[in-house]
């Protein structure tokens, strides 16, 4: 089962959502000001972006949304730190949408590419 973690706000959350209805893939979306990922969630997500990014630390930079008003909370701490406070702070600090097929594929943003494989 495909999931979408994001916010109803995003627009890419949005694309995501109607990329994968128009291609009648079904997906659970998970709307993160409702409930962020688990622990166990979120090192899975981070689990295989490292596979793909070459290391944990490097899944974490993929995930973090240098963007975000927020951001200078991070930019500075070490890496454990930087994981840590990217956990507890879900909403404010990842990029949107994290697409999760099982445990084993993840994606960070809008990855069509990625997500033609995933059927």
């Amino acid at each position: 089962m495909i999931q979408i973690f994001g916010t109803n706000k995003s627009f890419d959350v949005k694309t995501a959502q109607r990329w994968f209805q128009e291609r009648r893939i079904p997906f659970q979306f998970v709307d993160l000001k409702e409930k962020e990922m688990s622990r166990g969630e979120f090192d899975s997500v981070v689990d295989s972006l490292a596979r793909e990014a070459g290391g944990r630390s490097a899944a974490i930079e993929e995930l973090i949304d240098k963007k975000s008003k927020d951001y200078a909370s991070i930019a500075y701490l070490d890496d454990s730190d930087i994981e840590d406070k990217l956990f507890e702070n879900q909403l404010k600090l990842m990029k949107q949408p994290v697409c999760r097929n099982g445990k084993q594929t993840a994606t960070v943003g809008l990855q069509q590419k990625i997500w033609e494989t995933w059927k």
